[in-house]
């Protein structure tokens, strides 16, 4: 697949078949991704795939509890709005289907404040499985409103300085490949300086 390809398409597919990913498939995403850069080369992460069915069923409960947690506060006044209430419907689908993904990775990190580290990696993961059909969504809510009993329920030792940074869930999607709306680039992007407009701008999408 062409980089930009995989760089424009890989949005957040949270809708996704219940078809089993291959163990082939995981090892190629997994060898992938711990490529990615890692300060000081300490590689201070640790991916938990999980795709037995009795773990993912406990792992939809406490995501189902996370995701009302995340109506009833950051969500609450988030309405109205034909692309937020598109987004809303999409991420309620997970949390109402989330026992059903095939492979879920709960992605740790250890003197990583920033995720300067670990982040790279759980993108690469997700790139890696855009160019062999699969869709992908991050999310951390579990981290934030469950994450000591996320911890008990995969034997993450946390008293050893390990934490949650994110859970992705992998799947063949239901759902087309597309490019995203984004506000333009020369929206969101200063040149030198804060408040000051780049000499460019980007009416539409430069791929395809």
């Amino acid at each position: 697949m062409d980089l930009y390809e995989a760089l424009y398409t890989t949005r957040a597919m949270r809708r996704m078949k219940q078809d089993p990913i291959p163990d082939e498939v995981i090892r190629k995403i997994f060898d992938a991704a711990i490529r990615s850069p890692s300060g000081g080369n300490t590689q201070n992460w640790r991916f938990v795939a999980v795709t037995d069915p009795a773990t993912l069923v406990h792992l939809g409960e406490l995501y189902a509890q996370a995701w009302e947690i995340l109506l009833s506060t950051v969500y609450s006044g988030r309405r109205g709005d034909e692309q937020t209430e598109r987004m809303l419907k999409s991420s309620q689908w997970l949390a109402d289907h989330f026992e059903e993904v095939p492979l879920v990775v709960l992605a740790y990190h250890r003197n990583d404040p920033s995720g300067a580290s670990v982040f790279p990696a759980v993108w690469s993961l997700q790139l890696a499985a855009r160019g062999l059909g699969i869709g992908s969504t991050l999310t951390t809510i579990l981290g934030h409103f469950r994450h000591q009993e996320v911890a008990d329920l995969l034997g993450a030792p946390l008293d050893k300085g390990w934490t949650n940074a994110a859970a992705v869930t992998f799947g063949y999607p239901l759902g087309r490949w597309a490019v995203p709306q984004r506000r333009p680039a020369h929206q969101v992007v200063f040149a030198e300086s804060w408040g000051v407009q780049p000499s460019w701008t980007i009416d539409e999408p430069l791929w395809p």
